[in-house]
């Protein structure tokens, strides 16, 4: 890491910096938290120069504001590691430092609660301690791989560094790597956990710090809570204590990419409909700057997919100077794409997010309209499409049937679930976060024995004689995963398996929006709709909770004109999935309305927001039936969004 050169500031009118400190909490300038946190900094942490630097202008320059969003608390080592501003609403001279006029400051922002070189180096410390004290008489490994995002590269390379010096040998990818080959990477070299660099789909400024276990998933319980005390207990940024033999730090060659490749490849259900279908299906695909370039277009290519790139947005930028927001969701983030679609009459375009864990999907109608598809769209259409060829192809069939599963969140599509009961498979719902997909995937590894070195049929072969087979997993946040080789969702492998099933639709004279509307006409008309309200900083902090509180005290009686007929709180009630194993305890409030709609609130775990989802379902008969439903549930769900948004006014202003 570069300290940096302390540079002399001419501040001959301001009093010792603790000093000040002290006084602004006295005035009411910043909290006490705030104070508590700045002094801890510069007298126990330690701080490099151009930190102290730092705070000093900001001190100076009354940016108090800017103070208490930086320090009102430390940045929390959460289930899934830790995401956080990187670079400041407000950036100093001093983190500039040589890269005044550029992109990216020479330094992240200093702060407790930023996302910074201290925050990196104490969760890595922690980590590592876990990690240690979990293998005892071993040299753990520890594989790490990061996005395209400002400091990631240099964060990686911190973390192989602290991990070297405690004695843990470090596997780092030559470049950047995405999400699920990270994941990937950890089962594949045997590794005792793994470090992914990245704040998804979060604006530029942001970055994180997302850990796995030996399973290659995200970490989860008993292992959360350990690596989280061990992180809560390292107090400076310095690695206190070296190993007596440190640990290798290994760049890994391209090998674990085509495995990784391979692994891949193996989704594919229906090659011959691929080939007949290559000189005819059009692809457009963009990674949006991120690390999808890597693996998409060799993929895709290999498979004899027809497809281009977008090239403005296929060079890795950790700016992501085309788009508002690096997030597939948004039709703006693949704007470039349905532009070039157009031009080049493709019939879908595809693109997935900075560290290719999500992918969003836009489908050419029959009437040449091009029409964004959401999450719980794609996901329905994926899992159906890989449940009706398993069973066409026998590889499922009546008498096994029962060992076949689709996973999913219980704030995705309920279509899902119907689909799934319609051809006698299980459909387990989980928490919000893919970890416990992963976590199920490992479950039902260890009732089957172990994959023991087969490949992917004899495994496959395996898990329905003895455990379960994952069909399909995924979540309505565009996360989807076709096979346990990975232990998160993969928008690699998300591109690969849309692709196909855009091919076997085609092979049909029929789009993915026909192949959905078949779904509607067979299982209802399921629609979704996700609302979010963003409080940021300390006060946004405290008045999500204050909200999500008032929920549980003051229940309301109706949401948007309909009796509210009961409420699910996952934090006080004990929950169990179609497995019979307990859900986790969180703070998750499911309502029940009348008329069969449901509107689910929590909060987000990675960024500063509340979000709200709400569904309904109407039976359709026919086509014209269908057509006359979608403009008219979808109102309905405007409007329970409409009057959420005013009722929260009222509760907490």
């Amino acid at each position: 890491m570069d300290k940096g050169r302390r540079k002399t500031l001419n501040y001959c009118s301001m009093s010792s910096l603790p000093s000040r400190i002290q006084e602004a909490v006295s005035t009411g300038k910043i909290l006490p938290d705030t104070a508590r946190n700045i002094l801890f900094l510069l007298d126990e942490a330690g701080i490099e120069e151009w930190g102290r630097d730092s705070l000093e202008e900001l001190v100076a320059g009354g940016q108090w504001t800017e103070l208490d969003d930086r320090f009102y608390k430390t940045l929390s080592f959460g289930t899934g590691g830790l995401r956080g501003r990187t670079i400041g609403k407000v950036v100093t001279r001093a983190e500039w430092g040589g890269h005044a006029g550029q992109k990216q400051p020479q330094y992240p922002a200093t702060g407790t609660n930023s996302m910074n070189y201290f925050n990196l180096s104490r969760a890595t410390q922690g980590l590592v301690r876990y990690v240690l004290e979990s293998f005892p008489n071993q040299v753990p490994k520890l594989v790490i791989s990061h996005d395209t995002r400002y400091f990631s590269r240099a964060f990686a390379e911190l973390a192989a560094t602290i991990a070297s010096e405690m004695g843990v040998d470090a596997f780092l990818f030559p470049a950047d790597r995405s999400t699920p080959e990270l994941s990937f990477a950890v089962r594949h070299l045997q590794a005792h956990a793994g470090v992914m660099v990245t704040a998804s789909h979060n604006p530029p400024h942001d970055n994180g710090y997302k850990v796995y276990f030996q399973d290659g998933a995200q970490i989860v319980e008993p292992h959360a809570s350990g690596i989280i005390a061990r992180v809560l207990a390292v107090k400076s940024g310095r690695v206190e204590k070296h190993a007596a033999q440190p640990g290798k730090i290994t760049v890994l060659d391209e090998s674990v990419d085509r495995a990784y490749m391979e692994a891949v490849g193996t989704l594919v259900l229906e090659p011959e409909v691929i080939r007949q279908q290559q000189s005819k299906l059009k692809l457009v695909y963009t990674p949006i700057h991120g690390t999808g370039a890597r693996i998409v277009p060799q993929l895709l290519q290999k498979l004899g997919f027809n497809v281009s790139l977008v090239a403005a947005q296929a060079v890795g930028d950790g700016g992501f100077p085309t788009v508002k927001s690096p997030n597939p969701e948004n039709a703006e983030a693949l704007a470039l794409g349905i532009e070039q679609a157009r031009r080049e009459q493709a019939d879908l375009v595809l693109g997935t997010d900075p560290d290719a864990d999500r992918m969003g999907a836009v489908v050419r109608g029959s009437d040449g309209h091009y029409e964004i598809i959401t999450g719980n769209m794609i996901g329905s259409i994926l899992a159906a499409y890989r449940l009706e060829r398993l069973f066409a192809r026998g590889i499922l069939h009546k008498g096994n049937a029962a060992r076949a599963v689709l996973i999913k969140t219980f704030v995705t599509t309920d279509l899902q679930k119907a689909i799934a009961a319609d051809y006698g498979v299980r459909c387990v719902d989980t928490l919000t976060g893919f970890k416990y997909i992963g976590e199920k995937m490992r479950v039902y590894e260890e009732q089957a024995g172990g994959r023991q070195g087969l490949d992917a049929v004899a495994w496959r072969t395996r898990l329905l004689e003895k455990s379960s087979f994952v069909v399909f997993g995924g979540e309505e946040s565009y996360g989807y995963s076709g096979g346990d080789y990975v232990r998160d969702k993969d928008a690699n492998a998300a591109v690969l398996m849309c692709a196909e099933t855009a091919a076997y639709a085609a092979s049909q004279g029929r789009t993915l929006l026909d192949y959905l509307d078949d779904l509607y006409l067979k299982y209802g008309y399921y629609s979704e709709k996700l609302g979010t309200l963003t409080f940021e900083g300390a006060e946004g902090a405290a008045k999500i909770q204050r909200l999500l509180e008032s929920y549980k005290k003051d229940t309301p009686r109706e949401w948007g004109g309909r009796k509210v007929e009961g409420m699910q709180n996952f934090a006080g009630e004990t929950i169990l999935d179609v497995d019979g194993k307990e859900i986790p305890r969180e703070l998750m409030l499911l309502f029940r309305l009348e008329g069969g709609f449901r509107v689910a609130v929590r909060a987000s775990g990675t960024e500063p927001k509340i979000k709200y989802y709400f569904f309904g379902m109407e039976p359709v008969a026919s086509a014209a039936v269908l057509a006359a439903a979608k403009p008219r549930l979808q109102q309905v769900l405007e409007k329970l969004w409409t009057d959420t948004q005013t009722e929260v006014t009222a509760r907490v202003g």
